[in-house]
């Protein structure tokens, strides 16, 4: 018995981490899953409702323990009224745009299953009026305060449904999205100084902390800040290596594929077949470690 239940803990245990690896949290989601920073997230949005408290707010968030299934960053009901989905970019591309849309119908989905309306019945459905957000954290020139559909795949013509997705920027000096943008270039100056080391991702929280930004988070969550930052770095470093092999791939597919040739053949010195493909020593001795394997 106590040799199944340690086999249980373990299994338990290694699910635990791979839903921890599959469904990992942002510095964003994390921030606003506490309903403190969410409704201060809202008031920035809509400074004149001062009517609304913490308890109005509900997270109707899509989430998948799949990471190639659709997620969003943020979403959440303000009472019965209003419905904000929110993403973060730091990549510029109006294909979010078409990720909000599929992001918007899946959260309606969710939301009439529990509020257990039947979209094939004749009574009218109550929802919520949806508002959709992006807040880019890059560099960029131009900075529209709204992209369409409409507009930006269809030159504007009048067409059946149309998404218009509200941008932001910086937020208003001192506000929560305002020093969430903050944290993020403060993040970004030291990895460009100190790599993706943990040393970058302490010195960041410092200095935020320092500066008033998100100084009651970052001061609460430290340690969880650091190993999510941590982790980000490290995908970001193998997509990187995937990317440079790839491309490396498709620049010497033909000298590859001729020196695998003349590898299969066994008659030639690895310095002869890096001759005759064009490839180095080096090149062709790691093509040799691959086959082998």
């Amino acid at each position: 018995m106590a040799g199944q239940k340690n086999d249980a803990a373990a299994g338990e245990e290694k699910e635990e981490r791979v839903v921890k690896h599959t469904v990992k949290d942002s510095v964003f989601t994390s921030l606003f899953k506490e309903k403190r920073y969410l409704i201060q997230l809202y008031r920035a949005l809509h400074p004149e409702d001062t009517e609304t408290t913490e308890d109005d707010l509900k997270d109707v968030t899509v989430s998948n323990v799949l990471v190639d299934d659709i997620y969003n960053d943020l979403g959440f009901t303000v009472g019965t009224t209003i419905m904000l989905l929110i993403e973060v970019q730091s990549t510029w591309t109006v294909n979010i745009i078409f990720r909000a849309l599929m992001y918007l119908v899946q959260t309606y989905r969710e939301y009439f299953r529990k509020t257990k309306q039947n979209l094939y019945k004749s009574k009218k459905l109550k929802m919520p009026k949806p508002e959709i957000y992006v807040i880019y954290v890059g560099d960029r020139n131009t900075r529209p305060e709204e992209i369409s559909l409409s507009e930006e795949f269809f030159e504007g013509k009048d067409i059946c449904i149309d998404v218009r997705v509200k941008m932001i920027y910086d937020g208003k000096s001192g506000d929560i999205i305002n020093q969430y943008v903050v944290f993020t270039k403060v993040c970004n100056e030291q990895v460009a100084k100190h790599g993706r080391t943990r040393e970058a991702v302490q010195e960041a929280i410092r200095i935020c902390k320092e500066r008033n930004v998100l100084k009651e988070y970052l001061s609460s969550r430290e340690k969880e800040v650091v190993d999510m930052l941590m982790e980000l770095y490290d995908e970001q470093e193998v997509l990187r290596s995937y990317v440079e092999s790839e491309k490396y791939e498709a620049e010497n597919a033909t000298k590859i594929a001729t020196a695998r040739r003349l590898l299969k053949m066994g008659k030639l010195s690895i310095a002869e077949i890096a001759e005759g493909s064009g490839l180095t020593v080096e090149e062709v001795e790691r093509l040799s470690d691959i086959q082998l394997v």
